[in-house]
């Protein structure tokens, strides 16, 4: 090694490249710093502006990754890197990730249509693919709901968008739905009248709509008899538990019958 030449080159590599170097890692940290500053600038503006929360993450997430990268290939091309080199190892790297993860790349596109369509959102009860119970999450790829048994499913994006949901959340009110039957030598008037005053008399079912009892079916053994009301849709499985109980105790009150299957055997002792 040449020593009287190494120190004069050294020097003038870090009085040329050198702070070339020092320059862009400058640039770099403090536009980092900047995107950081901005990119939670970004996140409290759609929050004050009650942005769905996975849309403004997604947008922050962009943002903020977006600039970096954009940043550190500028950097490089600074320092004399070929940088179309570098794109097209990302591309190709894209590209074998894609054809990897195409359930995944399903998952996400069904992700950004829940988000955007958005037929359900964090807490509203829906049933779907057989399963029922409370959204919890609602990820890019999957969500995840509790069901009424405390478990936990997790559903993917891509399947969930494309099937049928029942969402029982959406709407303020719901009409509760019941069917009691009675024997053909009950009075039909009077087991009107107890369902009626049993609605009328309960605080959670509403006065508007108005309840219905009417006689929907002439069975085989019984007088079919349809009843709905109308209540806050938080109360609904209250209302059905109370009515179902309370219409139970006052037929018993007031004598009337509630048909159930029965066999009759006849014995013949004639030989």
């Amino acid at each position: 090694m040449d020593w009287d030449n190494f120190f004069p080159s050294l020097l003038n590599w870090l009085t040329t490249e050198g702070l070339k170097i020092l320059f862009a890692l400058i640039v770099i940290f403090v536009g980092f710093c900047i995107i950081s500053k901005l990119s939670k600038k970004l996140k409290v503006s759609l929050e004050k502006k009650n942005t769905d929360k996975i849309i403004a993450k997604i947008l922050v997430s962009v943002f903020n990754y977006g600039l970096k990268a954009l940043v550190v290939i500028c950097m490089l091309g600074y320092l004399g890197i070929e940088t179309s080199g570098i794109a097209a190892v990302i591309s190709s790297i894209g590209i074998a990730i894609g054809l990897a993860v195409q359930g995944a790349l399903s998952n996400f596109a069904g992700g950004i249509l829940i988000i955007i369509t958005r037929p359900f959102k964090v807490d509203d009860f829906i049933e779907t693919q057989g399963i029922l119970g409370t959204v919890e999450d609602i990820s890019i790829i999957h969500t995840t709901i509790r069901t009424g048994d405390n478990k936990t499913a997790i559903l993917p994006n891509g399947a969930l968008a494309n099937s049928n949901i029942i969402n029982y959340s959406r709407k303020d009110i719901r009409r509760v739905d019941f069917t009691f039957s009675i024997g053909y030598t009950a009075d039909f008037a009077l087991a009107q009248k107890i369902i009626l005053s049993i609605f009328a008399k309960h605080e959670k079912v509403l006065d508007n709509p108005e309840s219905m009892v009417r006689m929907t079916a002439h069975g085989a053994s019984s007088i079919d008899i349809v009843s709905r009301c109308w209540v806050n849709s938080a109360d609904y499985w209250d209302v059905y538990f109370d009515v179902m109980e309370t219409v139970k105790s006052e037929f018993d009150r007031y004598g009337i019958e509630i048909p159930f299957n029965q066999l009759d055997v006849h014995v013949d002792n004639k030989k």
